[in-house]
């Protein structure tokens, strides 16, 4: 990725996505290569990295956290944490069977995270739930509340005089209405996750090329 991202003119990042808490011990690799990526280089190896600890206690989550935060600060990595449930299946995490009431945060969630990182490093993003669903579903199926993380950001405003303190992931984001993306952009998402979507497009690319070429791949393997 590295070798090939100057050649497009854009910014590129090179991100870890959902390490569950048995997958510290790979997170733990990850960082360490970091490390001696920076020594070498003045920068870590990877632009972020994602913690997905939503299934221990809100707790334990912030703690370890916090921990890796920590060590993340000195190479002025990104933390990516969720607080809340995100719905659906996702890098082993099961959460399609969780009451719908559990796919929302509260302020009050949001913003223990806050006053648990924000004295260690403004490098983390915050990946609350809003009824987020990985995957797409019917519509009616999943009732998006984009504008719950402009009350968060309200709530956390009024605590610290801060101006929208939080940067938020849109997790589950495939399939969601433009007016929902537009209320969750001017909320404060920094990051979108599209998953489904780019894996149906690359899907249907492939499809539409092999039924446009259908005879001749059937044909030989080769050049025409």
């Amino acid at each position: 990725v590295r070798a090939v991202a100057p050649a497009y003119g854009i910014p590129v990042f090179v991100h870890s996505d959902h390490c569950a808490k048995k997958l510290l011990p790979w997170f733990d690799g990850m960082l360490q290569a970091d490390k001696d990526f920076f020594q070498a280089h003045g920068e870590p190896l990877f632009s972020s990295h994602m913690l997905d600890l939503s299934e221990e206690p809100d707790e334990e989550n912030i703690a370890i956290c916090q921990k890796y935060l920590k060590e993340m600060a000195p190479m002025k990595l990104i933390l990516e944490m969720e607080i809340g449930i995100t719905g659906g299946v996702e890098d082993g995490v099961d959460n399609s069977g969780v009451s719908k009431e559990k796919l929302y945060s509260t302020p009050e969630d949001v913003y223990a995270v806050y006053q648990g990182l924000s004295p260690i490093s403004e490098k983390f993003m915050i990946a609350a739930a809003f009824g987020n669903v990985h995957g797409v579903y019917k519509p009616g199926n999943v009732k998006l509340r984009p504008e719950l993380l402009q009350q968060f950001q309200t709530y956390c405003e009024e605590k610290t005089g801060v101006k929208k303190p939080y940067f938020f992931v849109f997790h589950g984001g495939s399939g969601s209405e433009k007016h929902e993306i537009a209320t969750a952009l001017e909320a404060g998402v920094a990051k979108m996750n599209v998953d489904t979507d780019t894996q149906w497009a690359y899907w249907e690319g492939l499809l539409n090329f092999y039924k446009k070429n259908e005879g001749y791949l059937q044909g030989q393997i080769g050049n025409p």
